[in-house]
């Protein structure tokens, strides 16, 4: 088969499927090269040194990867000496941890980290900067955040003996105060995160936008305007007709170029980049991605990313290879450890708890029970059921994929909930056979075998 060069516009020269030695989009990595990638980590304290059963055995798993990867949504800092505040915007929850998790992390195994996610401005930039400082200050590398949106766009490397690692981190579900801005003109730019902005589009049946119509119509103040006849807008909602009731979400043309140019100049300078997308679109009650990812998701990886891994929704989304490249769509919770405090007054005022009769920890089961917009509460126990995926590389292509499940100790006391282990056999096999079902629309076939799924190219 013959090779044909051309420009594709990036000012490389392509040869068939492969960049040349300039920035190649093919994977480089040594044989046995293998990702670990997890979920959220919502960990308030340092866990290598204390009580909890069956986490040694989660450790050992975690320092197998040449790279292993968790979506950090906690800030570190000493509220002793801490400049910042509680935010009024936060992600749900105010989410932070001691200095002391910094070195905790790295002795689990974790060497990158995502930031970007509707948590990183919980305790504002001083928080976000500070977190990103005691994460440099331990060799954790980690992306996402930055003085300005140059910054938190660009890619992040981790140097392995098997191969140079990127990774780019953006977020779909972010507090809005928190995205990050260039310079423009006399103005400076502004501290924050490398947003995905998405427009959300209610969909409705014909009859149903009528009906809306003549609400809006009847509104005191209103001009009348000609959107067509498949689209309204109310109360600063866009609904569309569509097979609905349900949700359609339309990603910003410019976000979505800024970041598809960093993931192929984080390739350019890696031989192996991941993107990880935190998102809980359409909702955290959903199994389904947002019907804007898998198109997005693909970009990337056209782009030249080599796995596209996505958290948010707190639960277990399906899988696709695509281009033998893994893209997971939601790995769900790692750690949901809860000892949440200090938390700020707002989150008592959500939950109806006065911060002089109540405990952060009624606060905490109160968030449990209720939840908040959009998600149903973490009282169900698969909020508590993840996996550890293994991505193991030969010859430059994905060999084998491996999901470990686990649990997070739902029914305990706080004090230890939320702490991996290794899932028992039922549960290995209800989680195991959760993600078969969930990865089929997307055509994968997953083998479980020993309590262990697989997926083998």
């Amino acid at each position: 088969m013959k090779n044909h060069l051309h420009d594709d516009g990036s000012g490389l020269v392509q040869r068939g499927d492969n960049y040349d030695t300039v920035g190649s989009i093919a994977t480089n990595v040594a044989d046995g090269f293998t990702m670990v990638a997890v979920g959220d980590l919502i960990v308030s304290r340092a866990l290598t040194s204390g009580h909890h059963p069956g986490f040694g055995a989660i450790i050992e798993i975690l320092r197998e990867g040449d790279v292993t990867l968790g979506n950090m949504e906690t800030s570190i800092f000493d509220i002793r000496s801490f400049k910042g505040s509680p935010q009024a915007e936060f992600g749900g929850a105010y989410h932070a941890s001691l200095p002391a998790l910094g070195p905790d992390l790295k002795q689990m195994g974790f060497n990158l980290l995502s930031f970007a996610n509707n948590h990183t401005f919980d305790w504002g930039i001083e928080g976000m900067r500070e977190t990103c400082r005691v994460l440099d200050q331990n060799g954790i590398v980690n992306a996402g955040t930055g003085e300005n949106l140059a910054q938190a766009a660009a890619a992040r490397f981790l140097e392995t003996p098997r191969g140079r690692v990127g990774l780019v981190s953006c977020a779909t579900t972010f507090t809005p105060q928190s995205r990050a801005a260039d310079p423009a003109a006399e103005a400076p730019g502004r501290p924050g995160i490398n947003a995905l902005r998405l427009t959300r589009h209610i969909l409705v049946s014909p009859e149903m936008l009528e009906d809306l119509r003549r609400v809006r119509n009847a509104l005191p103040g209103f001009k009348i305007s000609d959107e067509g006849p498949d689209q309204i807008i109310l109360a600063e909602t866009i609904y569309k007709v569509g097979r609905g009731p349900g949700f359609s979400f339309v990603p910003n043309s410019n976000d979505v170029t800024n970041i598809l140019r960093n993931v192929r100049r984080g390739k350019q300078y890696s031989d192996f980049c991941i993107i990880a997308n935190h998102g809980h679109e359409p909702g955290n009650w959903s199994q389904e991605p947002g019907d804007y990812e898998q198109s997005f998701a693909h970009s990337a990886i056209d782009a030249g990313a080599d796995a596209y891994v996505a958290h948010g929704p707190h639960q277990l989304r399906g899988i696709e290879i695509y281009k033998n490249r893994p893209i997971f769509y939601s790995l769900a919770n790692f750690m949901i450890d809860d000892l949440r405090s200090p938390i700020g007054a707002d989150m008592f005022d959500s939950y109806g708890k006065d911060p002089r009769l109540h405990t952060e920890a009624e606060v905490t089961a109160a968030e449990m029970i209720e939840g908040y917009e959009a998600n149903p509460g973490f009282s169900d126990p698969i909020f508590y059921e993840s996996v550890i995926t293994m991505s193991r590389f030969k010859g430059n292509k994905l060999a084998e994929l491996r999901f470990i499940p686990v649990e997070l100790g739902h029914p305990k006391r706080l004090a230890q909930r939320g702490v991996p282990s290794l899932a028992s056999a039922p549960k290995a096999e209800s989680i195991l056979t959760r993600l078969q079902r969930l990865s089929e629309p997307f055509g994968t076939n997953i083998a479980i075998e020993n309590g262990i799924g697989f997926i083998r190219l």
